[in-house]
């Protein structure tokens, strides 16, 4: 079950960052710039010069380009309220998923306008005085100098959601550290429960490892989901697991290794809305939709092995 925050109301909730001192926020921020500069951000490790305009694996240079920002109310539920979700789609990813339904996004195919630090900061305020009910960072892994710099300025402007980590799992714990205290929810994807399946289709070769190295990191920092009075999560891991045909993701495996070496109490989307997508039908079984007995299956899955299901 959730751990619920029982400090009070909802509105008493204080996001991490604002018991951080400007001094500790700019002291990372300085630090993630500085690995922009031979960029390790991911465990891809190009170290390539992004503040010179070198693009990363990923695509990302110097720019801040997002696609697109608003309310967004097919999150889930913990996370929409009455607001939506505030929404903020980063252009590019440290992944290359042949199935990716964002592909024009993360592939860097589509357009984005490119923002300064000042606007992004600017953006979250607007999102939270439109009633979202957190902001919701989509493929930050890119840009974390920019989103840290952001959040310590809208922070001093008055900024008080919980702040929404949504990425795809591929991340460096180094780089993870450095955000303690700026991150309330950590929401990533958890797709492959092995390096060689997750190698086929992700464009990197250690997809599993590195998913296990940076889960661990993020339940230290901020715990198992704790979900405030009204039902919005306010701090905490959300784990998001995509039935895949054949069951690639395998997900019995998953749901163990999450329930051995994360939480027994972990809280996980086991997700139903896989389709052929960008290159996916090349690839078989990708090529299909997942089916009502392989969705069960998962599902039972993470069910035998204790985990809260959203």
């Amino acid at each position: 079950m959730f751990f619920r925050y029982k400090s009070g109301p909802e509105n008493e909730f204080t996001p991490a960052y604002l018991n951080m001192t400007a001094a500790e926020m700019e002291k990372r921020t300085e630090k993630l710039y500085t690995i922009m500069e031979k960029c390790t951000l991911c465990p891809r490790c190009c170290r390539v010069n992004r503040m010179e305009g070198e693009e990363g694996k990923c695509g990302a240079a110097d720019s801040l380009p997002i696609s697109s920002a608003g309310p967004h109310f097919g999150e889930e539920r913990e996370l929409v309220g009455a607001g939506g979700s505030g929404t903020i789609f980063f252009m590019h990813c440290n992944l290359k998923c042949i199935f990716c339904q964002n592909w024009t996004i993360s592939h860097g195919a589509g357009h984005g306008d490119n923002l300064t630090v000042d606007q992004l900061a600017a953006l979250m305020l607007s999102l939270q005085n439109q009633g979202c009910s957190n902001i919701n960072l989509v493929s930050p892994t890119p840009y974390l100098y920019q989103i840290t710099a952001a959040i310590k300025r809208a922070a001093g402007q008055g900024l008080n959601l919980p702040v929404v980590y949504n990425c795809g799992g591929y991340e460096s714990v180094e780089s993870l550290r450095l955000l303690e205290g700026f991150i309330d929810i950590y929401m990533p994807d958890a797709k492959f429960a092995s390096d060689s399946i997750g190698a086929r289709y992700t464009g990197v070769e250690d997809y599993f490892t590195r998913l296990k190295e940076a889960l661990k990191e993020m339940q230290r920092q901020v715990g198992d989901l704790m979900v405030g009075p009204s039902g919005l999560a306010c701090r905490g891991l959300l784990i998001r697991h995509l039935v895949m045909p054949g069951d690639l993701a395998e997900s019995e495996k998953m749901a163990r290794f999450l329930g051995k070496e994360i939480s027994p109490r972990c809280a996980v989307n086991v997700m139903a809305q896989y389709y052929p997508a960008h290159e996916a039908d090349r690839y078989p079984p990708l090529d299909r939709r997942i089916t009502t007995e392989e969705y069960t299956g998962a599902r039972e899955a993470f069910q035998k092995a204790g985990h809260r299901l959203l």
